[in-house]
């Protein structure tokens, strides 16, 4: 059985948005009891990560690490056509995830007690983004 949709996330800037409920949904609808779920995302400049959900601190630290691994308008940059935060987004994009397989397990994704499924959108303007679930399995 296999079963695909696709998620449209709003964003209003950088930052992290969690899609674990909407992803669960996705999958128990799907009737898929055991399998694999996978996540793709449809952009290059917006990720996907599995992380801690409980503790806000953990995504404000993520954001401080990345800004200084990746800072927005480095002159080595010659990529700028859409801002100072173009190729910087896509280097994150690179660095991350466009893609999570996560197990299925009683018709859920099996994921940890503390673990979300997060959009991180990388440049600084609102985007929809893209977001495609497909549920295989039994």
């Amino acid at each position: 059985m296999i079963t695909q949709r696709e998620l449209r996330v709003a964003t209003t800037g950088r930052g992290t948005y969690e899609i674990s409920s909407q992803v669960q949904r996705i999958v128990g609808d799907s009737g898929v009891r055991t399998g694999l779920c996978h996540v793709f995302i449809c952009h290059t400049s917006a990720s996907l990560m599995l992380c801690e959900n409980a503790d806000p601190s953990v995504m404000h630290d993520l954001e401080a690490f990345m800004s200084r691994q990746v800072p927005d308008g480095d002159p080595m940059f010659t990529h700028s056509a859409e801002g100072p935060d173009d190729m910087p987004a896509h280097i994150r994009s690179i660095l991350t995830q466009s893609d999570l397989n996560l197990p299925i397990r009683d018709g859920r994704c099996a994921l940890g007690t503390w673990q979300g499924i997060y959009v991180w959108e990388h440049r600084y303007a609102p985007h929809t983004r893209r977001v495609v679930v497909t549920a295989t399995g039994d």
